[in-house]
């Protein structure tokens, strides 16, 4: 009797959970079945829904709510709190395995090239993201001195960034954030957060709600300058062509020409603005050089020559983010992805055997959590087609029973999926006393405790 594909996923997060949806609800599935074991080198599952989207996004984080209904599901099973390859090697899970898929995501700064990049206030936007969402591997504290604050880019993350900083502890209280975090941000001396970004409205990667949430808090004033209303031939052809970049400069239009009201905070957008360089006196940042832009007709921009200096004490580097280099991978140094073929890993010979990447490690940190799931689609259907033509390897000891055993004698502390629900109910049951859904626990060692590992 043939025995169930077995399919290794490194990376718990969106994209490993649509992977093993897809390979759920594949004919394989029904014959010979399938089994799927999680790897992920937290000890909670859900990657960047949990450590990456921003407290205040109780809607995003509803997407656990379809993840779970994939977990649940008795073949697949999660190691959480395991890491590659220092717990278990790329060798090690080809001899387990019929077939491995790497989702790790990217959780990283992109570099920003600009002197003062290293001075003192000057942070990336992933660390502070990692910091207020209780990342157990990153400090309990946050300097948050400055009264003035510029964030850099124009994606959701610096909406996030910007958000988090304008609003009071109090508003954010009711979320799930950690009582590190709250005490941080209830000692935050920010009043103005400035947005930067080189280009202008129609450039903007914003998410229409995302953008329109900013103005919900009844302590930011979002304030648009009218100047920075600007389209030329391409800003109007992608107007017209995308919908959502229509929503985005609607929203801008309208609050570039009301009048500006008196919430406590005041929230800049700034567009046509190019960070050139962070101004810094005895190592720490003082200022923010930015070159003004113009459109050339095609969307895109070019310099003018002329500067402004903006009275800012730190920097939030918002300009995307970047995957951690993966051993025994090839990798492409340039665009932070592991090179591959409609899913498959290639090297210099061609397709490595049985590998497979989905994900932001396959195609780099674009669009939302949704859209990795054409991804996973297509790498499980490729590794399907390998499966059935007799290209993937055959592992030395598939039973599910021998990762178990392995990682016993490697003493590795893994967590479950029955341990997630246990942490799941430890939070909940700490935030139940303030009337809170829960408070998330951000010690590791914590996490495995209440996770029963």
């Amino acid at each position: 009797m043939p025995r169930p594909l077995r399919v290794a996923i490194v990376g718990a997060g969106p994209a490993g959970i649509y992977a093993a949806d897809a390979l759920l609800k594949s004919e394989a599935a029904v014959d010979p079945g399938v089994s799927i074991d999680l790897f992920e080198r937290m000890p909670a599952p859900f990657g960047l829904i949990r450590y990456g989207v921003a407290p205040d996004h109780p809607r995003i984080k509803g997407i656990i709510t379809a993840l779970h209904q994939v977990l649940d599901k008795p073949q697949v099973r999660l190691f959480g709190n395991v890491d590659y390859p220092s717990d278990i090697s790329l060798d090690e899970l080809h001899s387990f395995y019929d077939a491995v898929i790497f989702s790790t995501g990217a959780t990283a700064d992109r570099a920003l090239d600009i002197p003062g990049v290293d001075l003192d206030g000057s942070y990336g936007a992933a660390d502070f993201v990692s910091w207020y969402d209780g990342h157990p591997d990153v400090p309990r504290t946050w300097p948050l001195e400055a009264e003035k604050v510029a964030v850099l880019g124009v994606g959701n993350v610096a909406l996030d960034v910007a958000r988090i900083l304008a609003k009071t502890a109090d508003e954010l209280l009711p979320t799930e954030i950690p009582a590190n975090v709250y005490d941080g941000l209830k000692a935050n001396k920010a009043l103005e957060v400035h947005v930067f970004g080189r280009r202008g409205p129609a450039q903007a990667k914003f998410s229409p709600m995302e953008l329109r949430e900013l103005d919900h808090s009844p302590n930011i004033e979002v304030i648009v300058n009218p100047e920075d209303i600007d389209y030329d031939d391409g800003s109007i052809a992608e107007r017209r062509g995308n919908k959502q970049t229509d929503m985005v400069a609607k929203t801008l239009e309208n609050w570039a020409i009301r009048d500006i009201g008196e919430r406590p905070h005041k929230l800049f957008l700034h567009f046509f603005e190019s960070p050139s360089e962070i101004l810094g006196e005895d190592g720490k940042v003082v200022g923010l050089r930015t070159e003004r832009t113009e459109l050339d007709g095609t969307g895109n921009v070019k310099g003018t020559g002329r500067f402004t200096d903006w009275d800012v004490q730190s920097v939030y580097r918002a300009v995307g983010y970047l995957s951690d280099e993966l051993p025994k991978l090839p990798w492409d140094v340039k665009s932070g992805t592991v090179p591959d073929a409609g899913g498959r890993v290639i090297d210099a010979g061609g397709p490595m055997q049985s590998t497979y990447v989905t994900g932001w490690i396959r195609r780099g940190p674009i669009g939302l959590i949704g859209h990795t799931k054409g991804d996973a689609n297509e790498t499980v259907a490729n590794l399907l087609a390998d499966h059935a033509e007799g290209r993937l390897g055959t592992p030395a000891t598939p039973e599910p029973e021998a990762v178990e055993t392995f990682l016993a004698e490697r003493s590795v502390r893994y967590t479950t999926w029955e341990g997630w629900y246990r942490l799941d109910a430890a939070e909940k049951a700490l935030g139940e006393p303030q009337g809170r859904a829960r408070v998330k626990i951000v010690e590791r060692e914590e996490m495995l405790d209440a996770s029963g590992a």
